[in-house]
């Protein structure tokens, strides 16, 4: 009876913002009658409830994308390494998605298969929302229409990344594991034909060992360090490095430092 009495009393005060919401369901009452696991439910409920799109959206820059031109051995080795469900299909960039695809509508295939393979076939149709969109208004329209995946598009209708409901449940339940999430990220991943996602942080001697090249380490010691290092200033995200034989694309950085690098080999 006391908890519901406090529950009367926070929405009859003035004073019911959120943060006075998890004071209370954090007090000792509130403890004593639900469990920390499910406190921590309550909070993210709350917290789904002013986020937008934007908040938690894979960015573009994040996306693996699969090209409508590429040939089923390709297909198989993205999805495979990936680990994801379902891809955006794009034209001749991201800016164009054609559609979604499944990895389950892909099974009969192998590398191997003689079999004649056509990807119009397969791709089924792309949700568009507003990268302002609410996410508790999102999560309702995600179980009405029993859709799962959505390309996220900002006010001049480009593409800006990707959200699927298990990262608005996550934000709720926390982090949801499946047999595909690997407890360490390796730092450097092949992605495609001659492409990787390579960390910021691999080291240059290591960088040199995997793809076979002889950067210099004598003034900086990361793959991150290197590129700074050779345009005398931080690199944008989108920008592209030529270096000899190899092309870096900036995937991911702050004001402050690179995180995520593609790596494409250059014949």
């Amino acid at each position: 009876m006391m908890l519901f009495d406090s529950i009367r009393s926070f929405f009859k005060s003035k004073k019911n913002d959120p943060e006075s919401f998890y004071s209370m369901v954090e007090s000792t009452q509130w403890k004593n009658f639900i469990g920390n696991d499910e406190i921590k439910m309550i909070k993210g409920v709350i917290k789904v409830s002013e986020l937008e799109v934007s908040d938690i959206m894979v960015p573009r820059s994040n996306m693996i994308a699969l090209e409508k031109s590429y040939a089923i051995d390709r297909l198989l080795k993205i999805i495979s390494d990936s680990g994801h469900s379902r891809f955006p299909v794009i034209g001749e960039n991201k800016d164009e998605v054609l559609g979604i695809l499944l990895a389950k509508d892909l099974l009969r295939f192998s590398k191997d298969s003689q079999e004649n393979f056509d990807m119009e076939g397969f791709i089924r149709p792309a949700t568009f929302i507003p990268e302002s969109k609410r996410l508790k208004i999102l999560l309702k329209e995600f179980r009405k229409s029993r859709n799962h995946f959505a390309i996220v598009v900002d006010e001049y209708g480009r593409t800006a990344g990707l959200l699927t409901i298990e990262d608005v449940l996550e934000q709720i339940v926390g982090d949801i594991e499946d047999e595909y999430d690997a407890e360490d990220i390796p730092m450097i991943k092949e992605v495609g034909h001659k492409l990787y996602i390579v960390d910021a942080l691999v080291r240059i001697e290591d960088f040199n060992e995997f793809f076979g090249t002889e950067f210099l380490d004598e003034d900086y010691d990361t793959l991150g360090g290197l590129l700074i290092k050779t345009l005398g200033r931080l690199p944008k995200e989108e920008e592209t490095i030529d270096l000899k034989t190899i092309q870096f694309r900036i995937l991911q950085a702050d004001n402050r430092r690179l995180q995520s690098i593609e790596v494409k080999k250059i014949d």
